[in-house]
């Protein structure tokens, strides 16, 4: 990934140094760059001949493993930088390494980004999404060339000053804590489609395209039908079918879950999406699950529910359900930003991240510049789910989504992403709560205490004693 951002970067013609620890690697670039066009590109082999290759005041993009390595990187490079100097850091890094890392560099005088880089090796050469928060003294340095290097839309480059602190790596971190939830959505609509309608992987393959003209162009809607496209060049059928259901993940999306649960914001469809990749790292266990159930005698639903079944209508349906799911899952993810920003002080603007991602990164979709919009007529929005426009797509979509969600548990094939978006939904749509049950247990057995709907003030009951009073 970090090659290719160089290369991008010489490609938009802005003379750039590479080094790497592995002299290959740097080998290995420079022979890119003379083969992609006589690239402005010079590799170097020791830190110190790096830095000073580099114009002043230098810009120093690293792109290696979060954590312990970035800060070996550091230090081997800021033994020859010089104040005014910038250092930014491209990976997946936990914002909070970010913040000490900012001010650390300001004791030597230098300035530090933390930027969030998505897109993959692809967007990296070609046109990522960036997301730099740190110092905004570093970012005015490298505007230029981060706008250029950028993938371009409509109303400009995929790029932004975040703002200050960890800001850049927390928005990249809820960025893939979103593109989790989209993941397991479309893992589901697969499933349902394939279990209960019992369509080929040549016909997904046209359902996705055509999805892909619709509400729901995206990049991850667009992949999806290409995978089921590939034939296995190891045997018959199509290669999705022999890929072994465990799920990998880098912590990104636990960071995001732990940070929902840090600052009280439901964000139930991520948390299922992490779950199910627990779960499918569990491939030992469900084999065994699966045979002792059955031997205790529970019997596969999906067969007799798909008796019957118009297809044409779940296709629909499925439609309908993942998109009433997606806005579901975008909106956690936008209320967890927004509370963080008041909490930090960021002033994070939600619509400019929206515009960011409309182009380059993972997430890249139609739909979020319908999000853009709807914090541009309402940057206070309480939630994508009562934005107006939103809120009518869900009502109307509703009746489909419940029966995509009934069918599936009628099946026997798990939707916990749809359900967790369809459980938000209700809990946040309803005026009142059984919640009210819940504060008198808890008065019972700890006093909490509880307010009431009548009259202010906080109470307190012995509800056992007047319990067994009135019995």
């Amino acid at each position: 990934m970090g090659q290719n951002l160089a290369l991008n970067i010489a490609d938009k013609g802005f003379p750039i140094s590479v080094y790497n620890r592995t002299t290959s690697k740097v080998d290995e670039t420079l022979n890119r760059a003379q083969i992609e066009g006589n690239l402005p590109l010079t590799g170097h082999y020791t830190p110190r001949d790096f830095i000073l290759s580099i114009q002043k005041p230098r810009s120093v993009i690293i792109l290696v493993k979060a954590g312990a390595p970035v800060d070996q990187t550091i230090a081997a490079l800021s033994a020859h930088m010089e104040p005014g100097d910038t250092i930014i850091d491209g990976g997946n890094e936990w914002y909070e390494n970010t913040e000490r890392r900012i001010v650390e560099a300001n004791n030597k005088g230098l300035f530090y980004l933390g930027m969030g880089v998505s897109g993959g090796e692809e967007g990296a050469r070609n046109g990522p999404s960036l997301m730099p928060g740190g110092s905004y003294e570093a970012y005015a340095n490298i505007k230029d060339v981060l706008e250029k290097v950028a993938a371009q839309v409509e109303d400009g480059p995929c790029v932004t000053y975040i703002g200050e602190g960890g800001s850049g790596n927390f928005v990249k971190m809820v960025h893939n804590g979103i593109e989790y939830g989209d993941m397991q959505l479309i893992s589901e609509a697969y499933d349902v489609l394939k279990n209960v309608g019992g369509l080929s992987n040549l016909e997904l393959a046209n359902i996705f395209d055509e999805w892909n003209r619709g509400e729901l162009e995206s990049f991850l809607i667009e992949i999806t039908s290409d995978i089921f496209k590939v034939k296995d060049e190891h045997g018959e059928g199509e290669l999705v079918d022999k890929i072994l259901d465990k799920t990998g993940m880098k912590g990104t999306g636990k960071w995001t879950v732990q940070q929902a649960a840090e600052l009280s914001v439901a964000a139930p469809t991520i948390a299922a999406s992490l779950d199910c990749r627990y779960l499918s790292g569990l491939k030992d266990e469900r084999v065994a699950a699966a045979a002792v159930l059955a031997e205790a005698g529970l019997e596969d639903e999906v067969g007799t529910v798909r008796t019957g079944i118009d297809r044409k209508r779940l296709i629909d349906d499925v439609r309908q359900a993942l998109y009433a799911s997606k806005i579901c899952s975008y909106a956690q993810g936008m209320n967890l930003l927004r509370a963080k920003s008041l909490e930090k002080n960021w002033n994070l603007n939600l619509g400019e991240l929206a515009r960011i991602w409309k182009g380059g990164c993972i997430i890249r979709a139609v739909f979020l510049d319908r999000i853009k919009k709807a914090y541009q007529r309402n940057p206070n929005l309480a939630s994508l789910v009562v934005d107006p426009d939103f809120a009518k797509e869900m009502v109307q979509r509703q009746a489909a989504w419940r029966r995509v969600v009934g069918l599936a548990i009628s099946a026997g094939i798990s939707t916990p992403g749809m359900c967790a978006s369809l459980a938000y939904f209700d809990t946040y749509r309803r005026a009142r709560l059984p919640a009210n049950l819940v504060q008198a247990q808890r008065d019972l057995f700890g006093a909490h205490t509880y307010e009431r709907v009548d009259r202010a003030g906080a109470f307190h009951t012995e509800w056992t004693k007047l319990a067994r009073k009135n019995a």
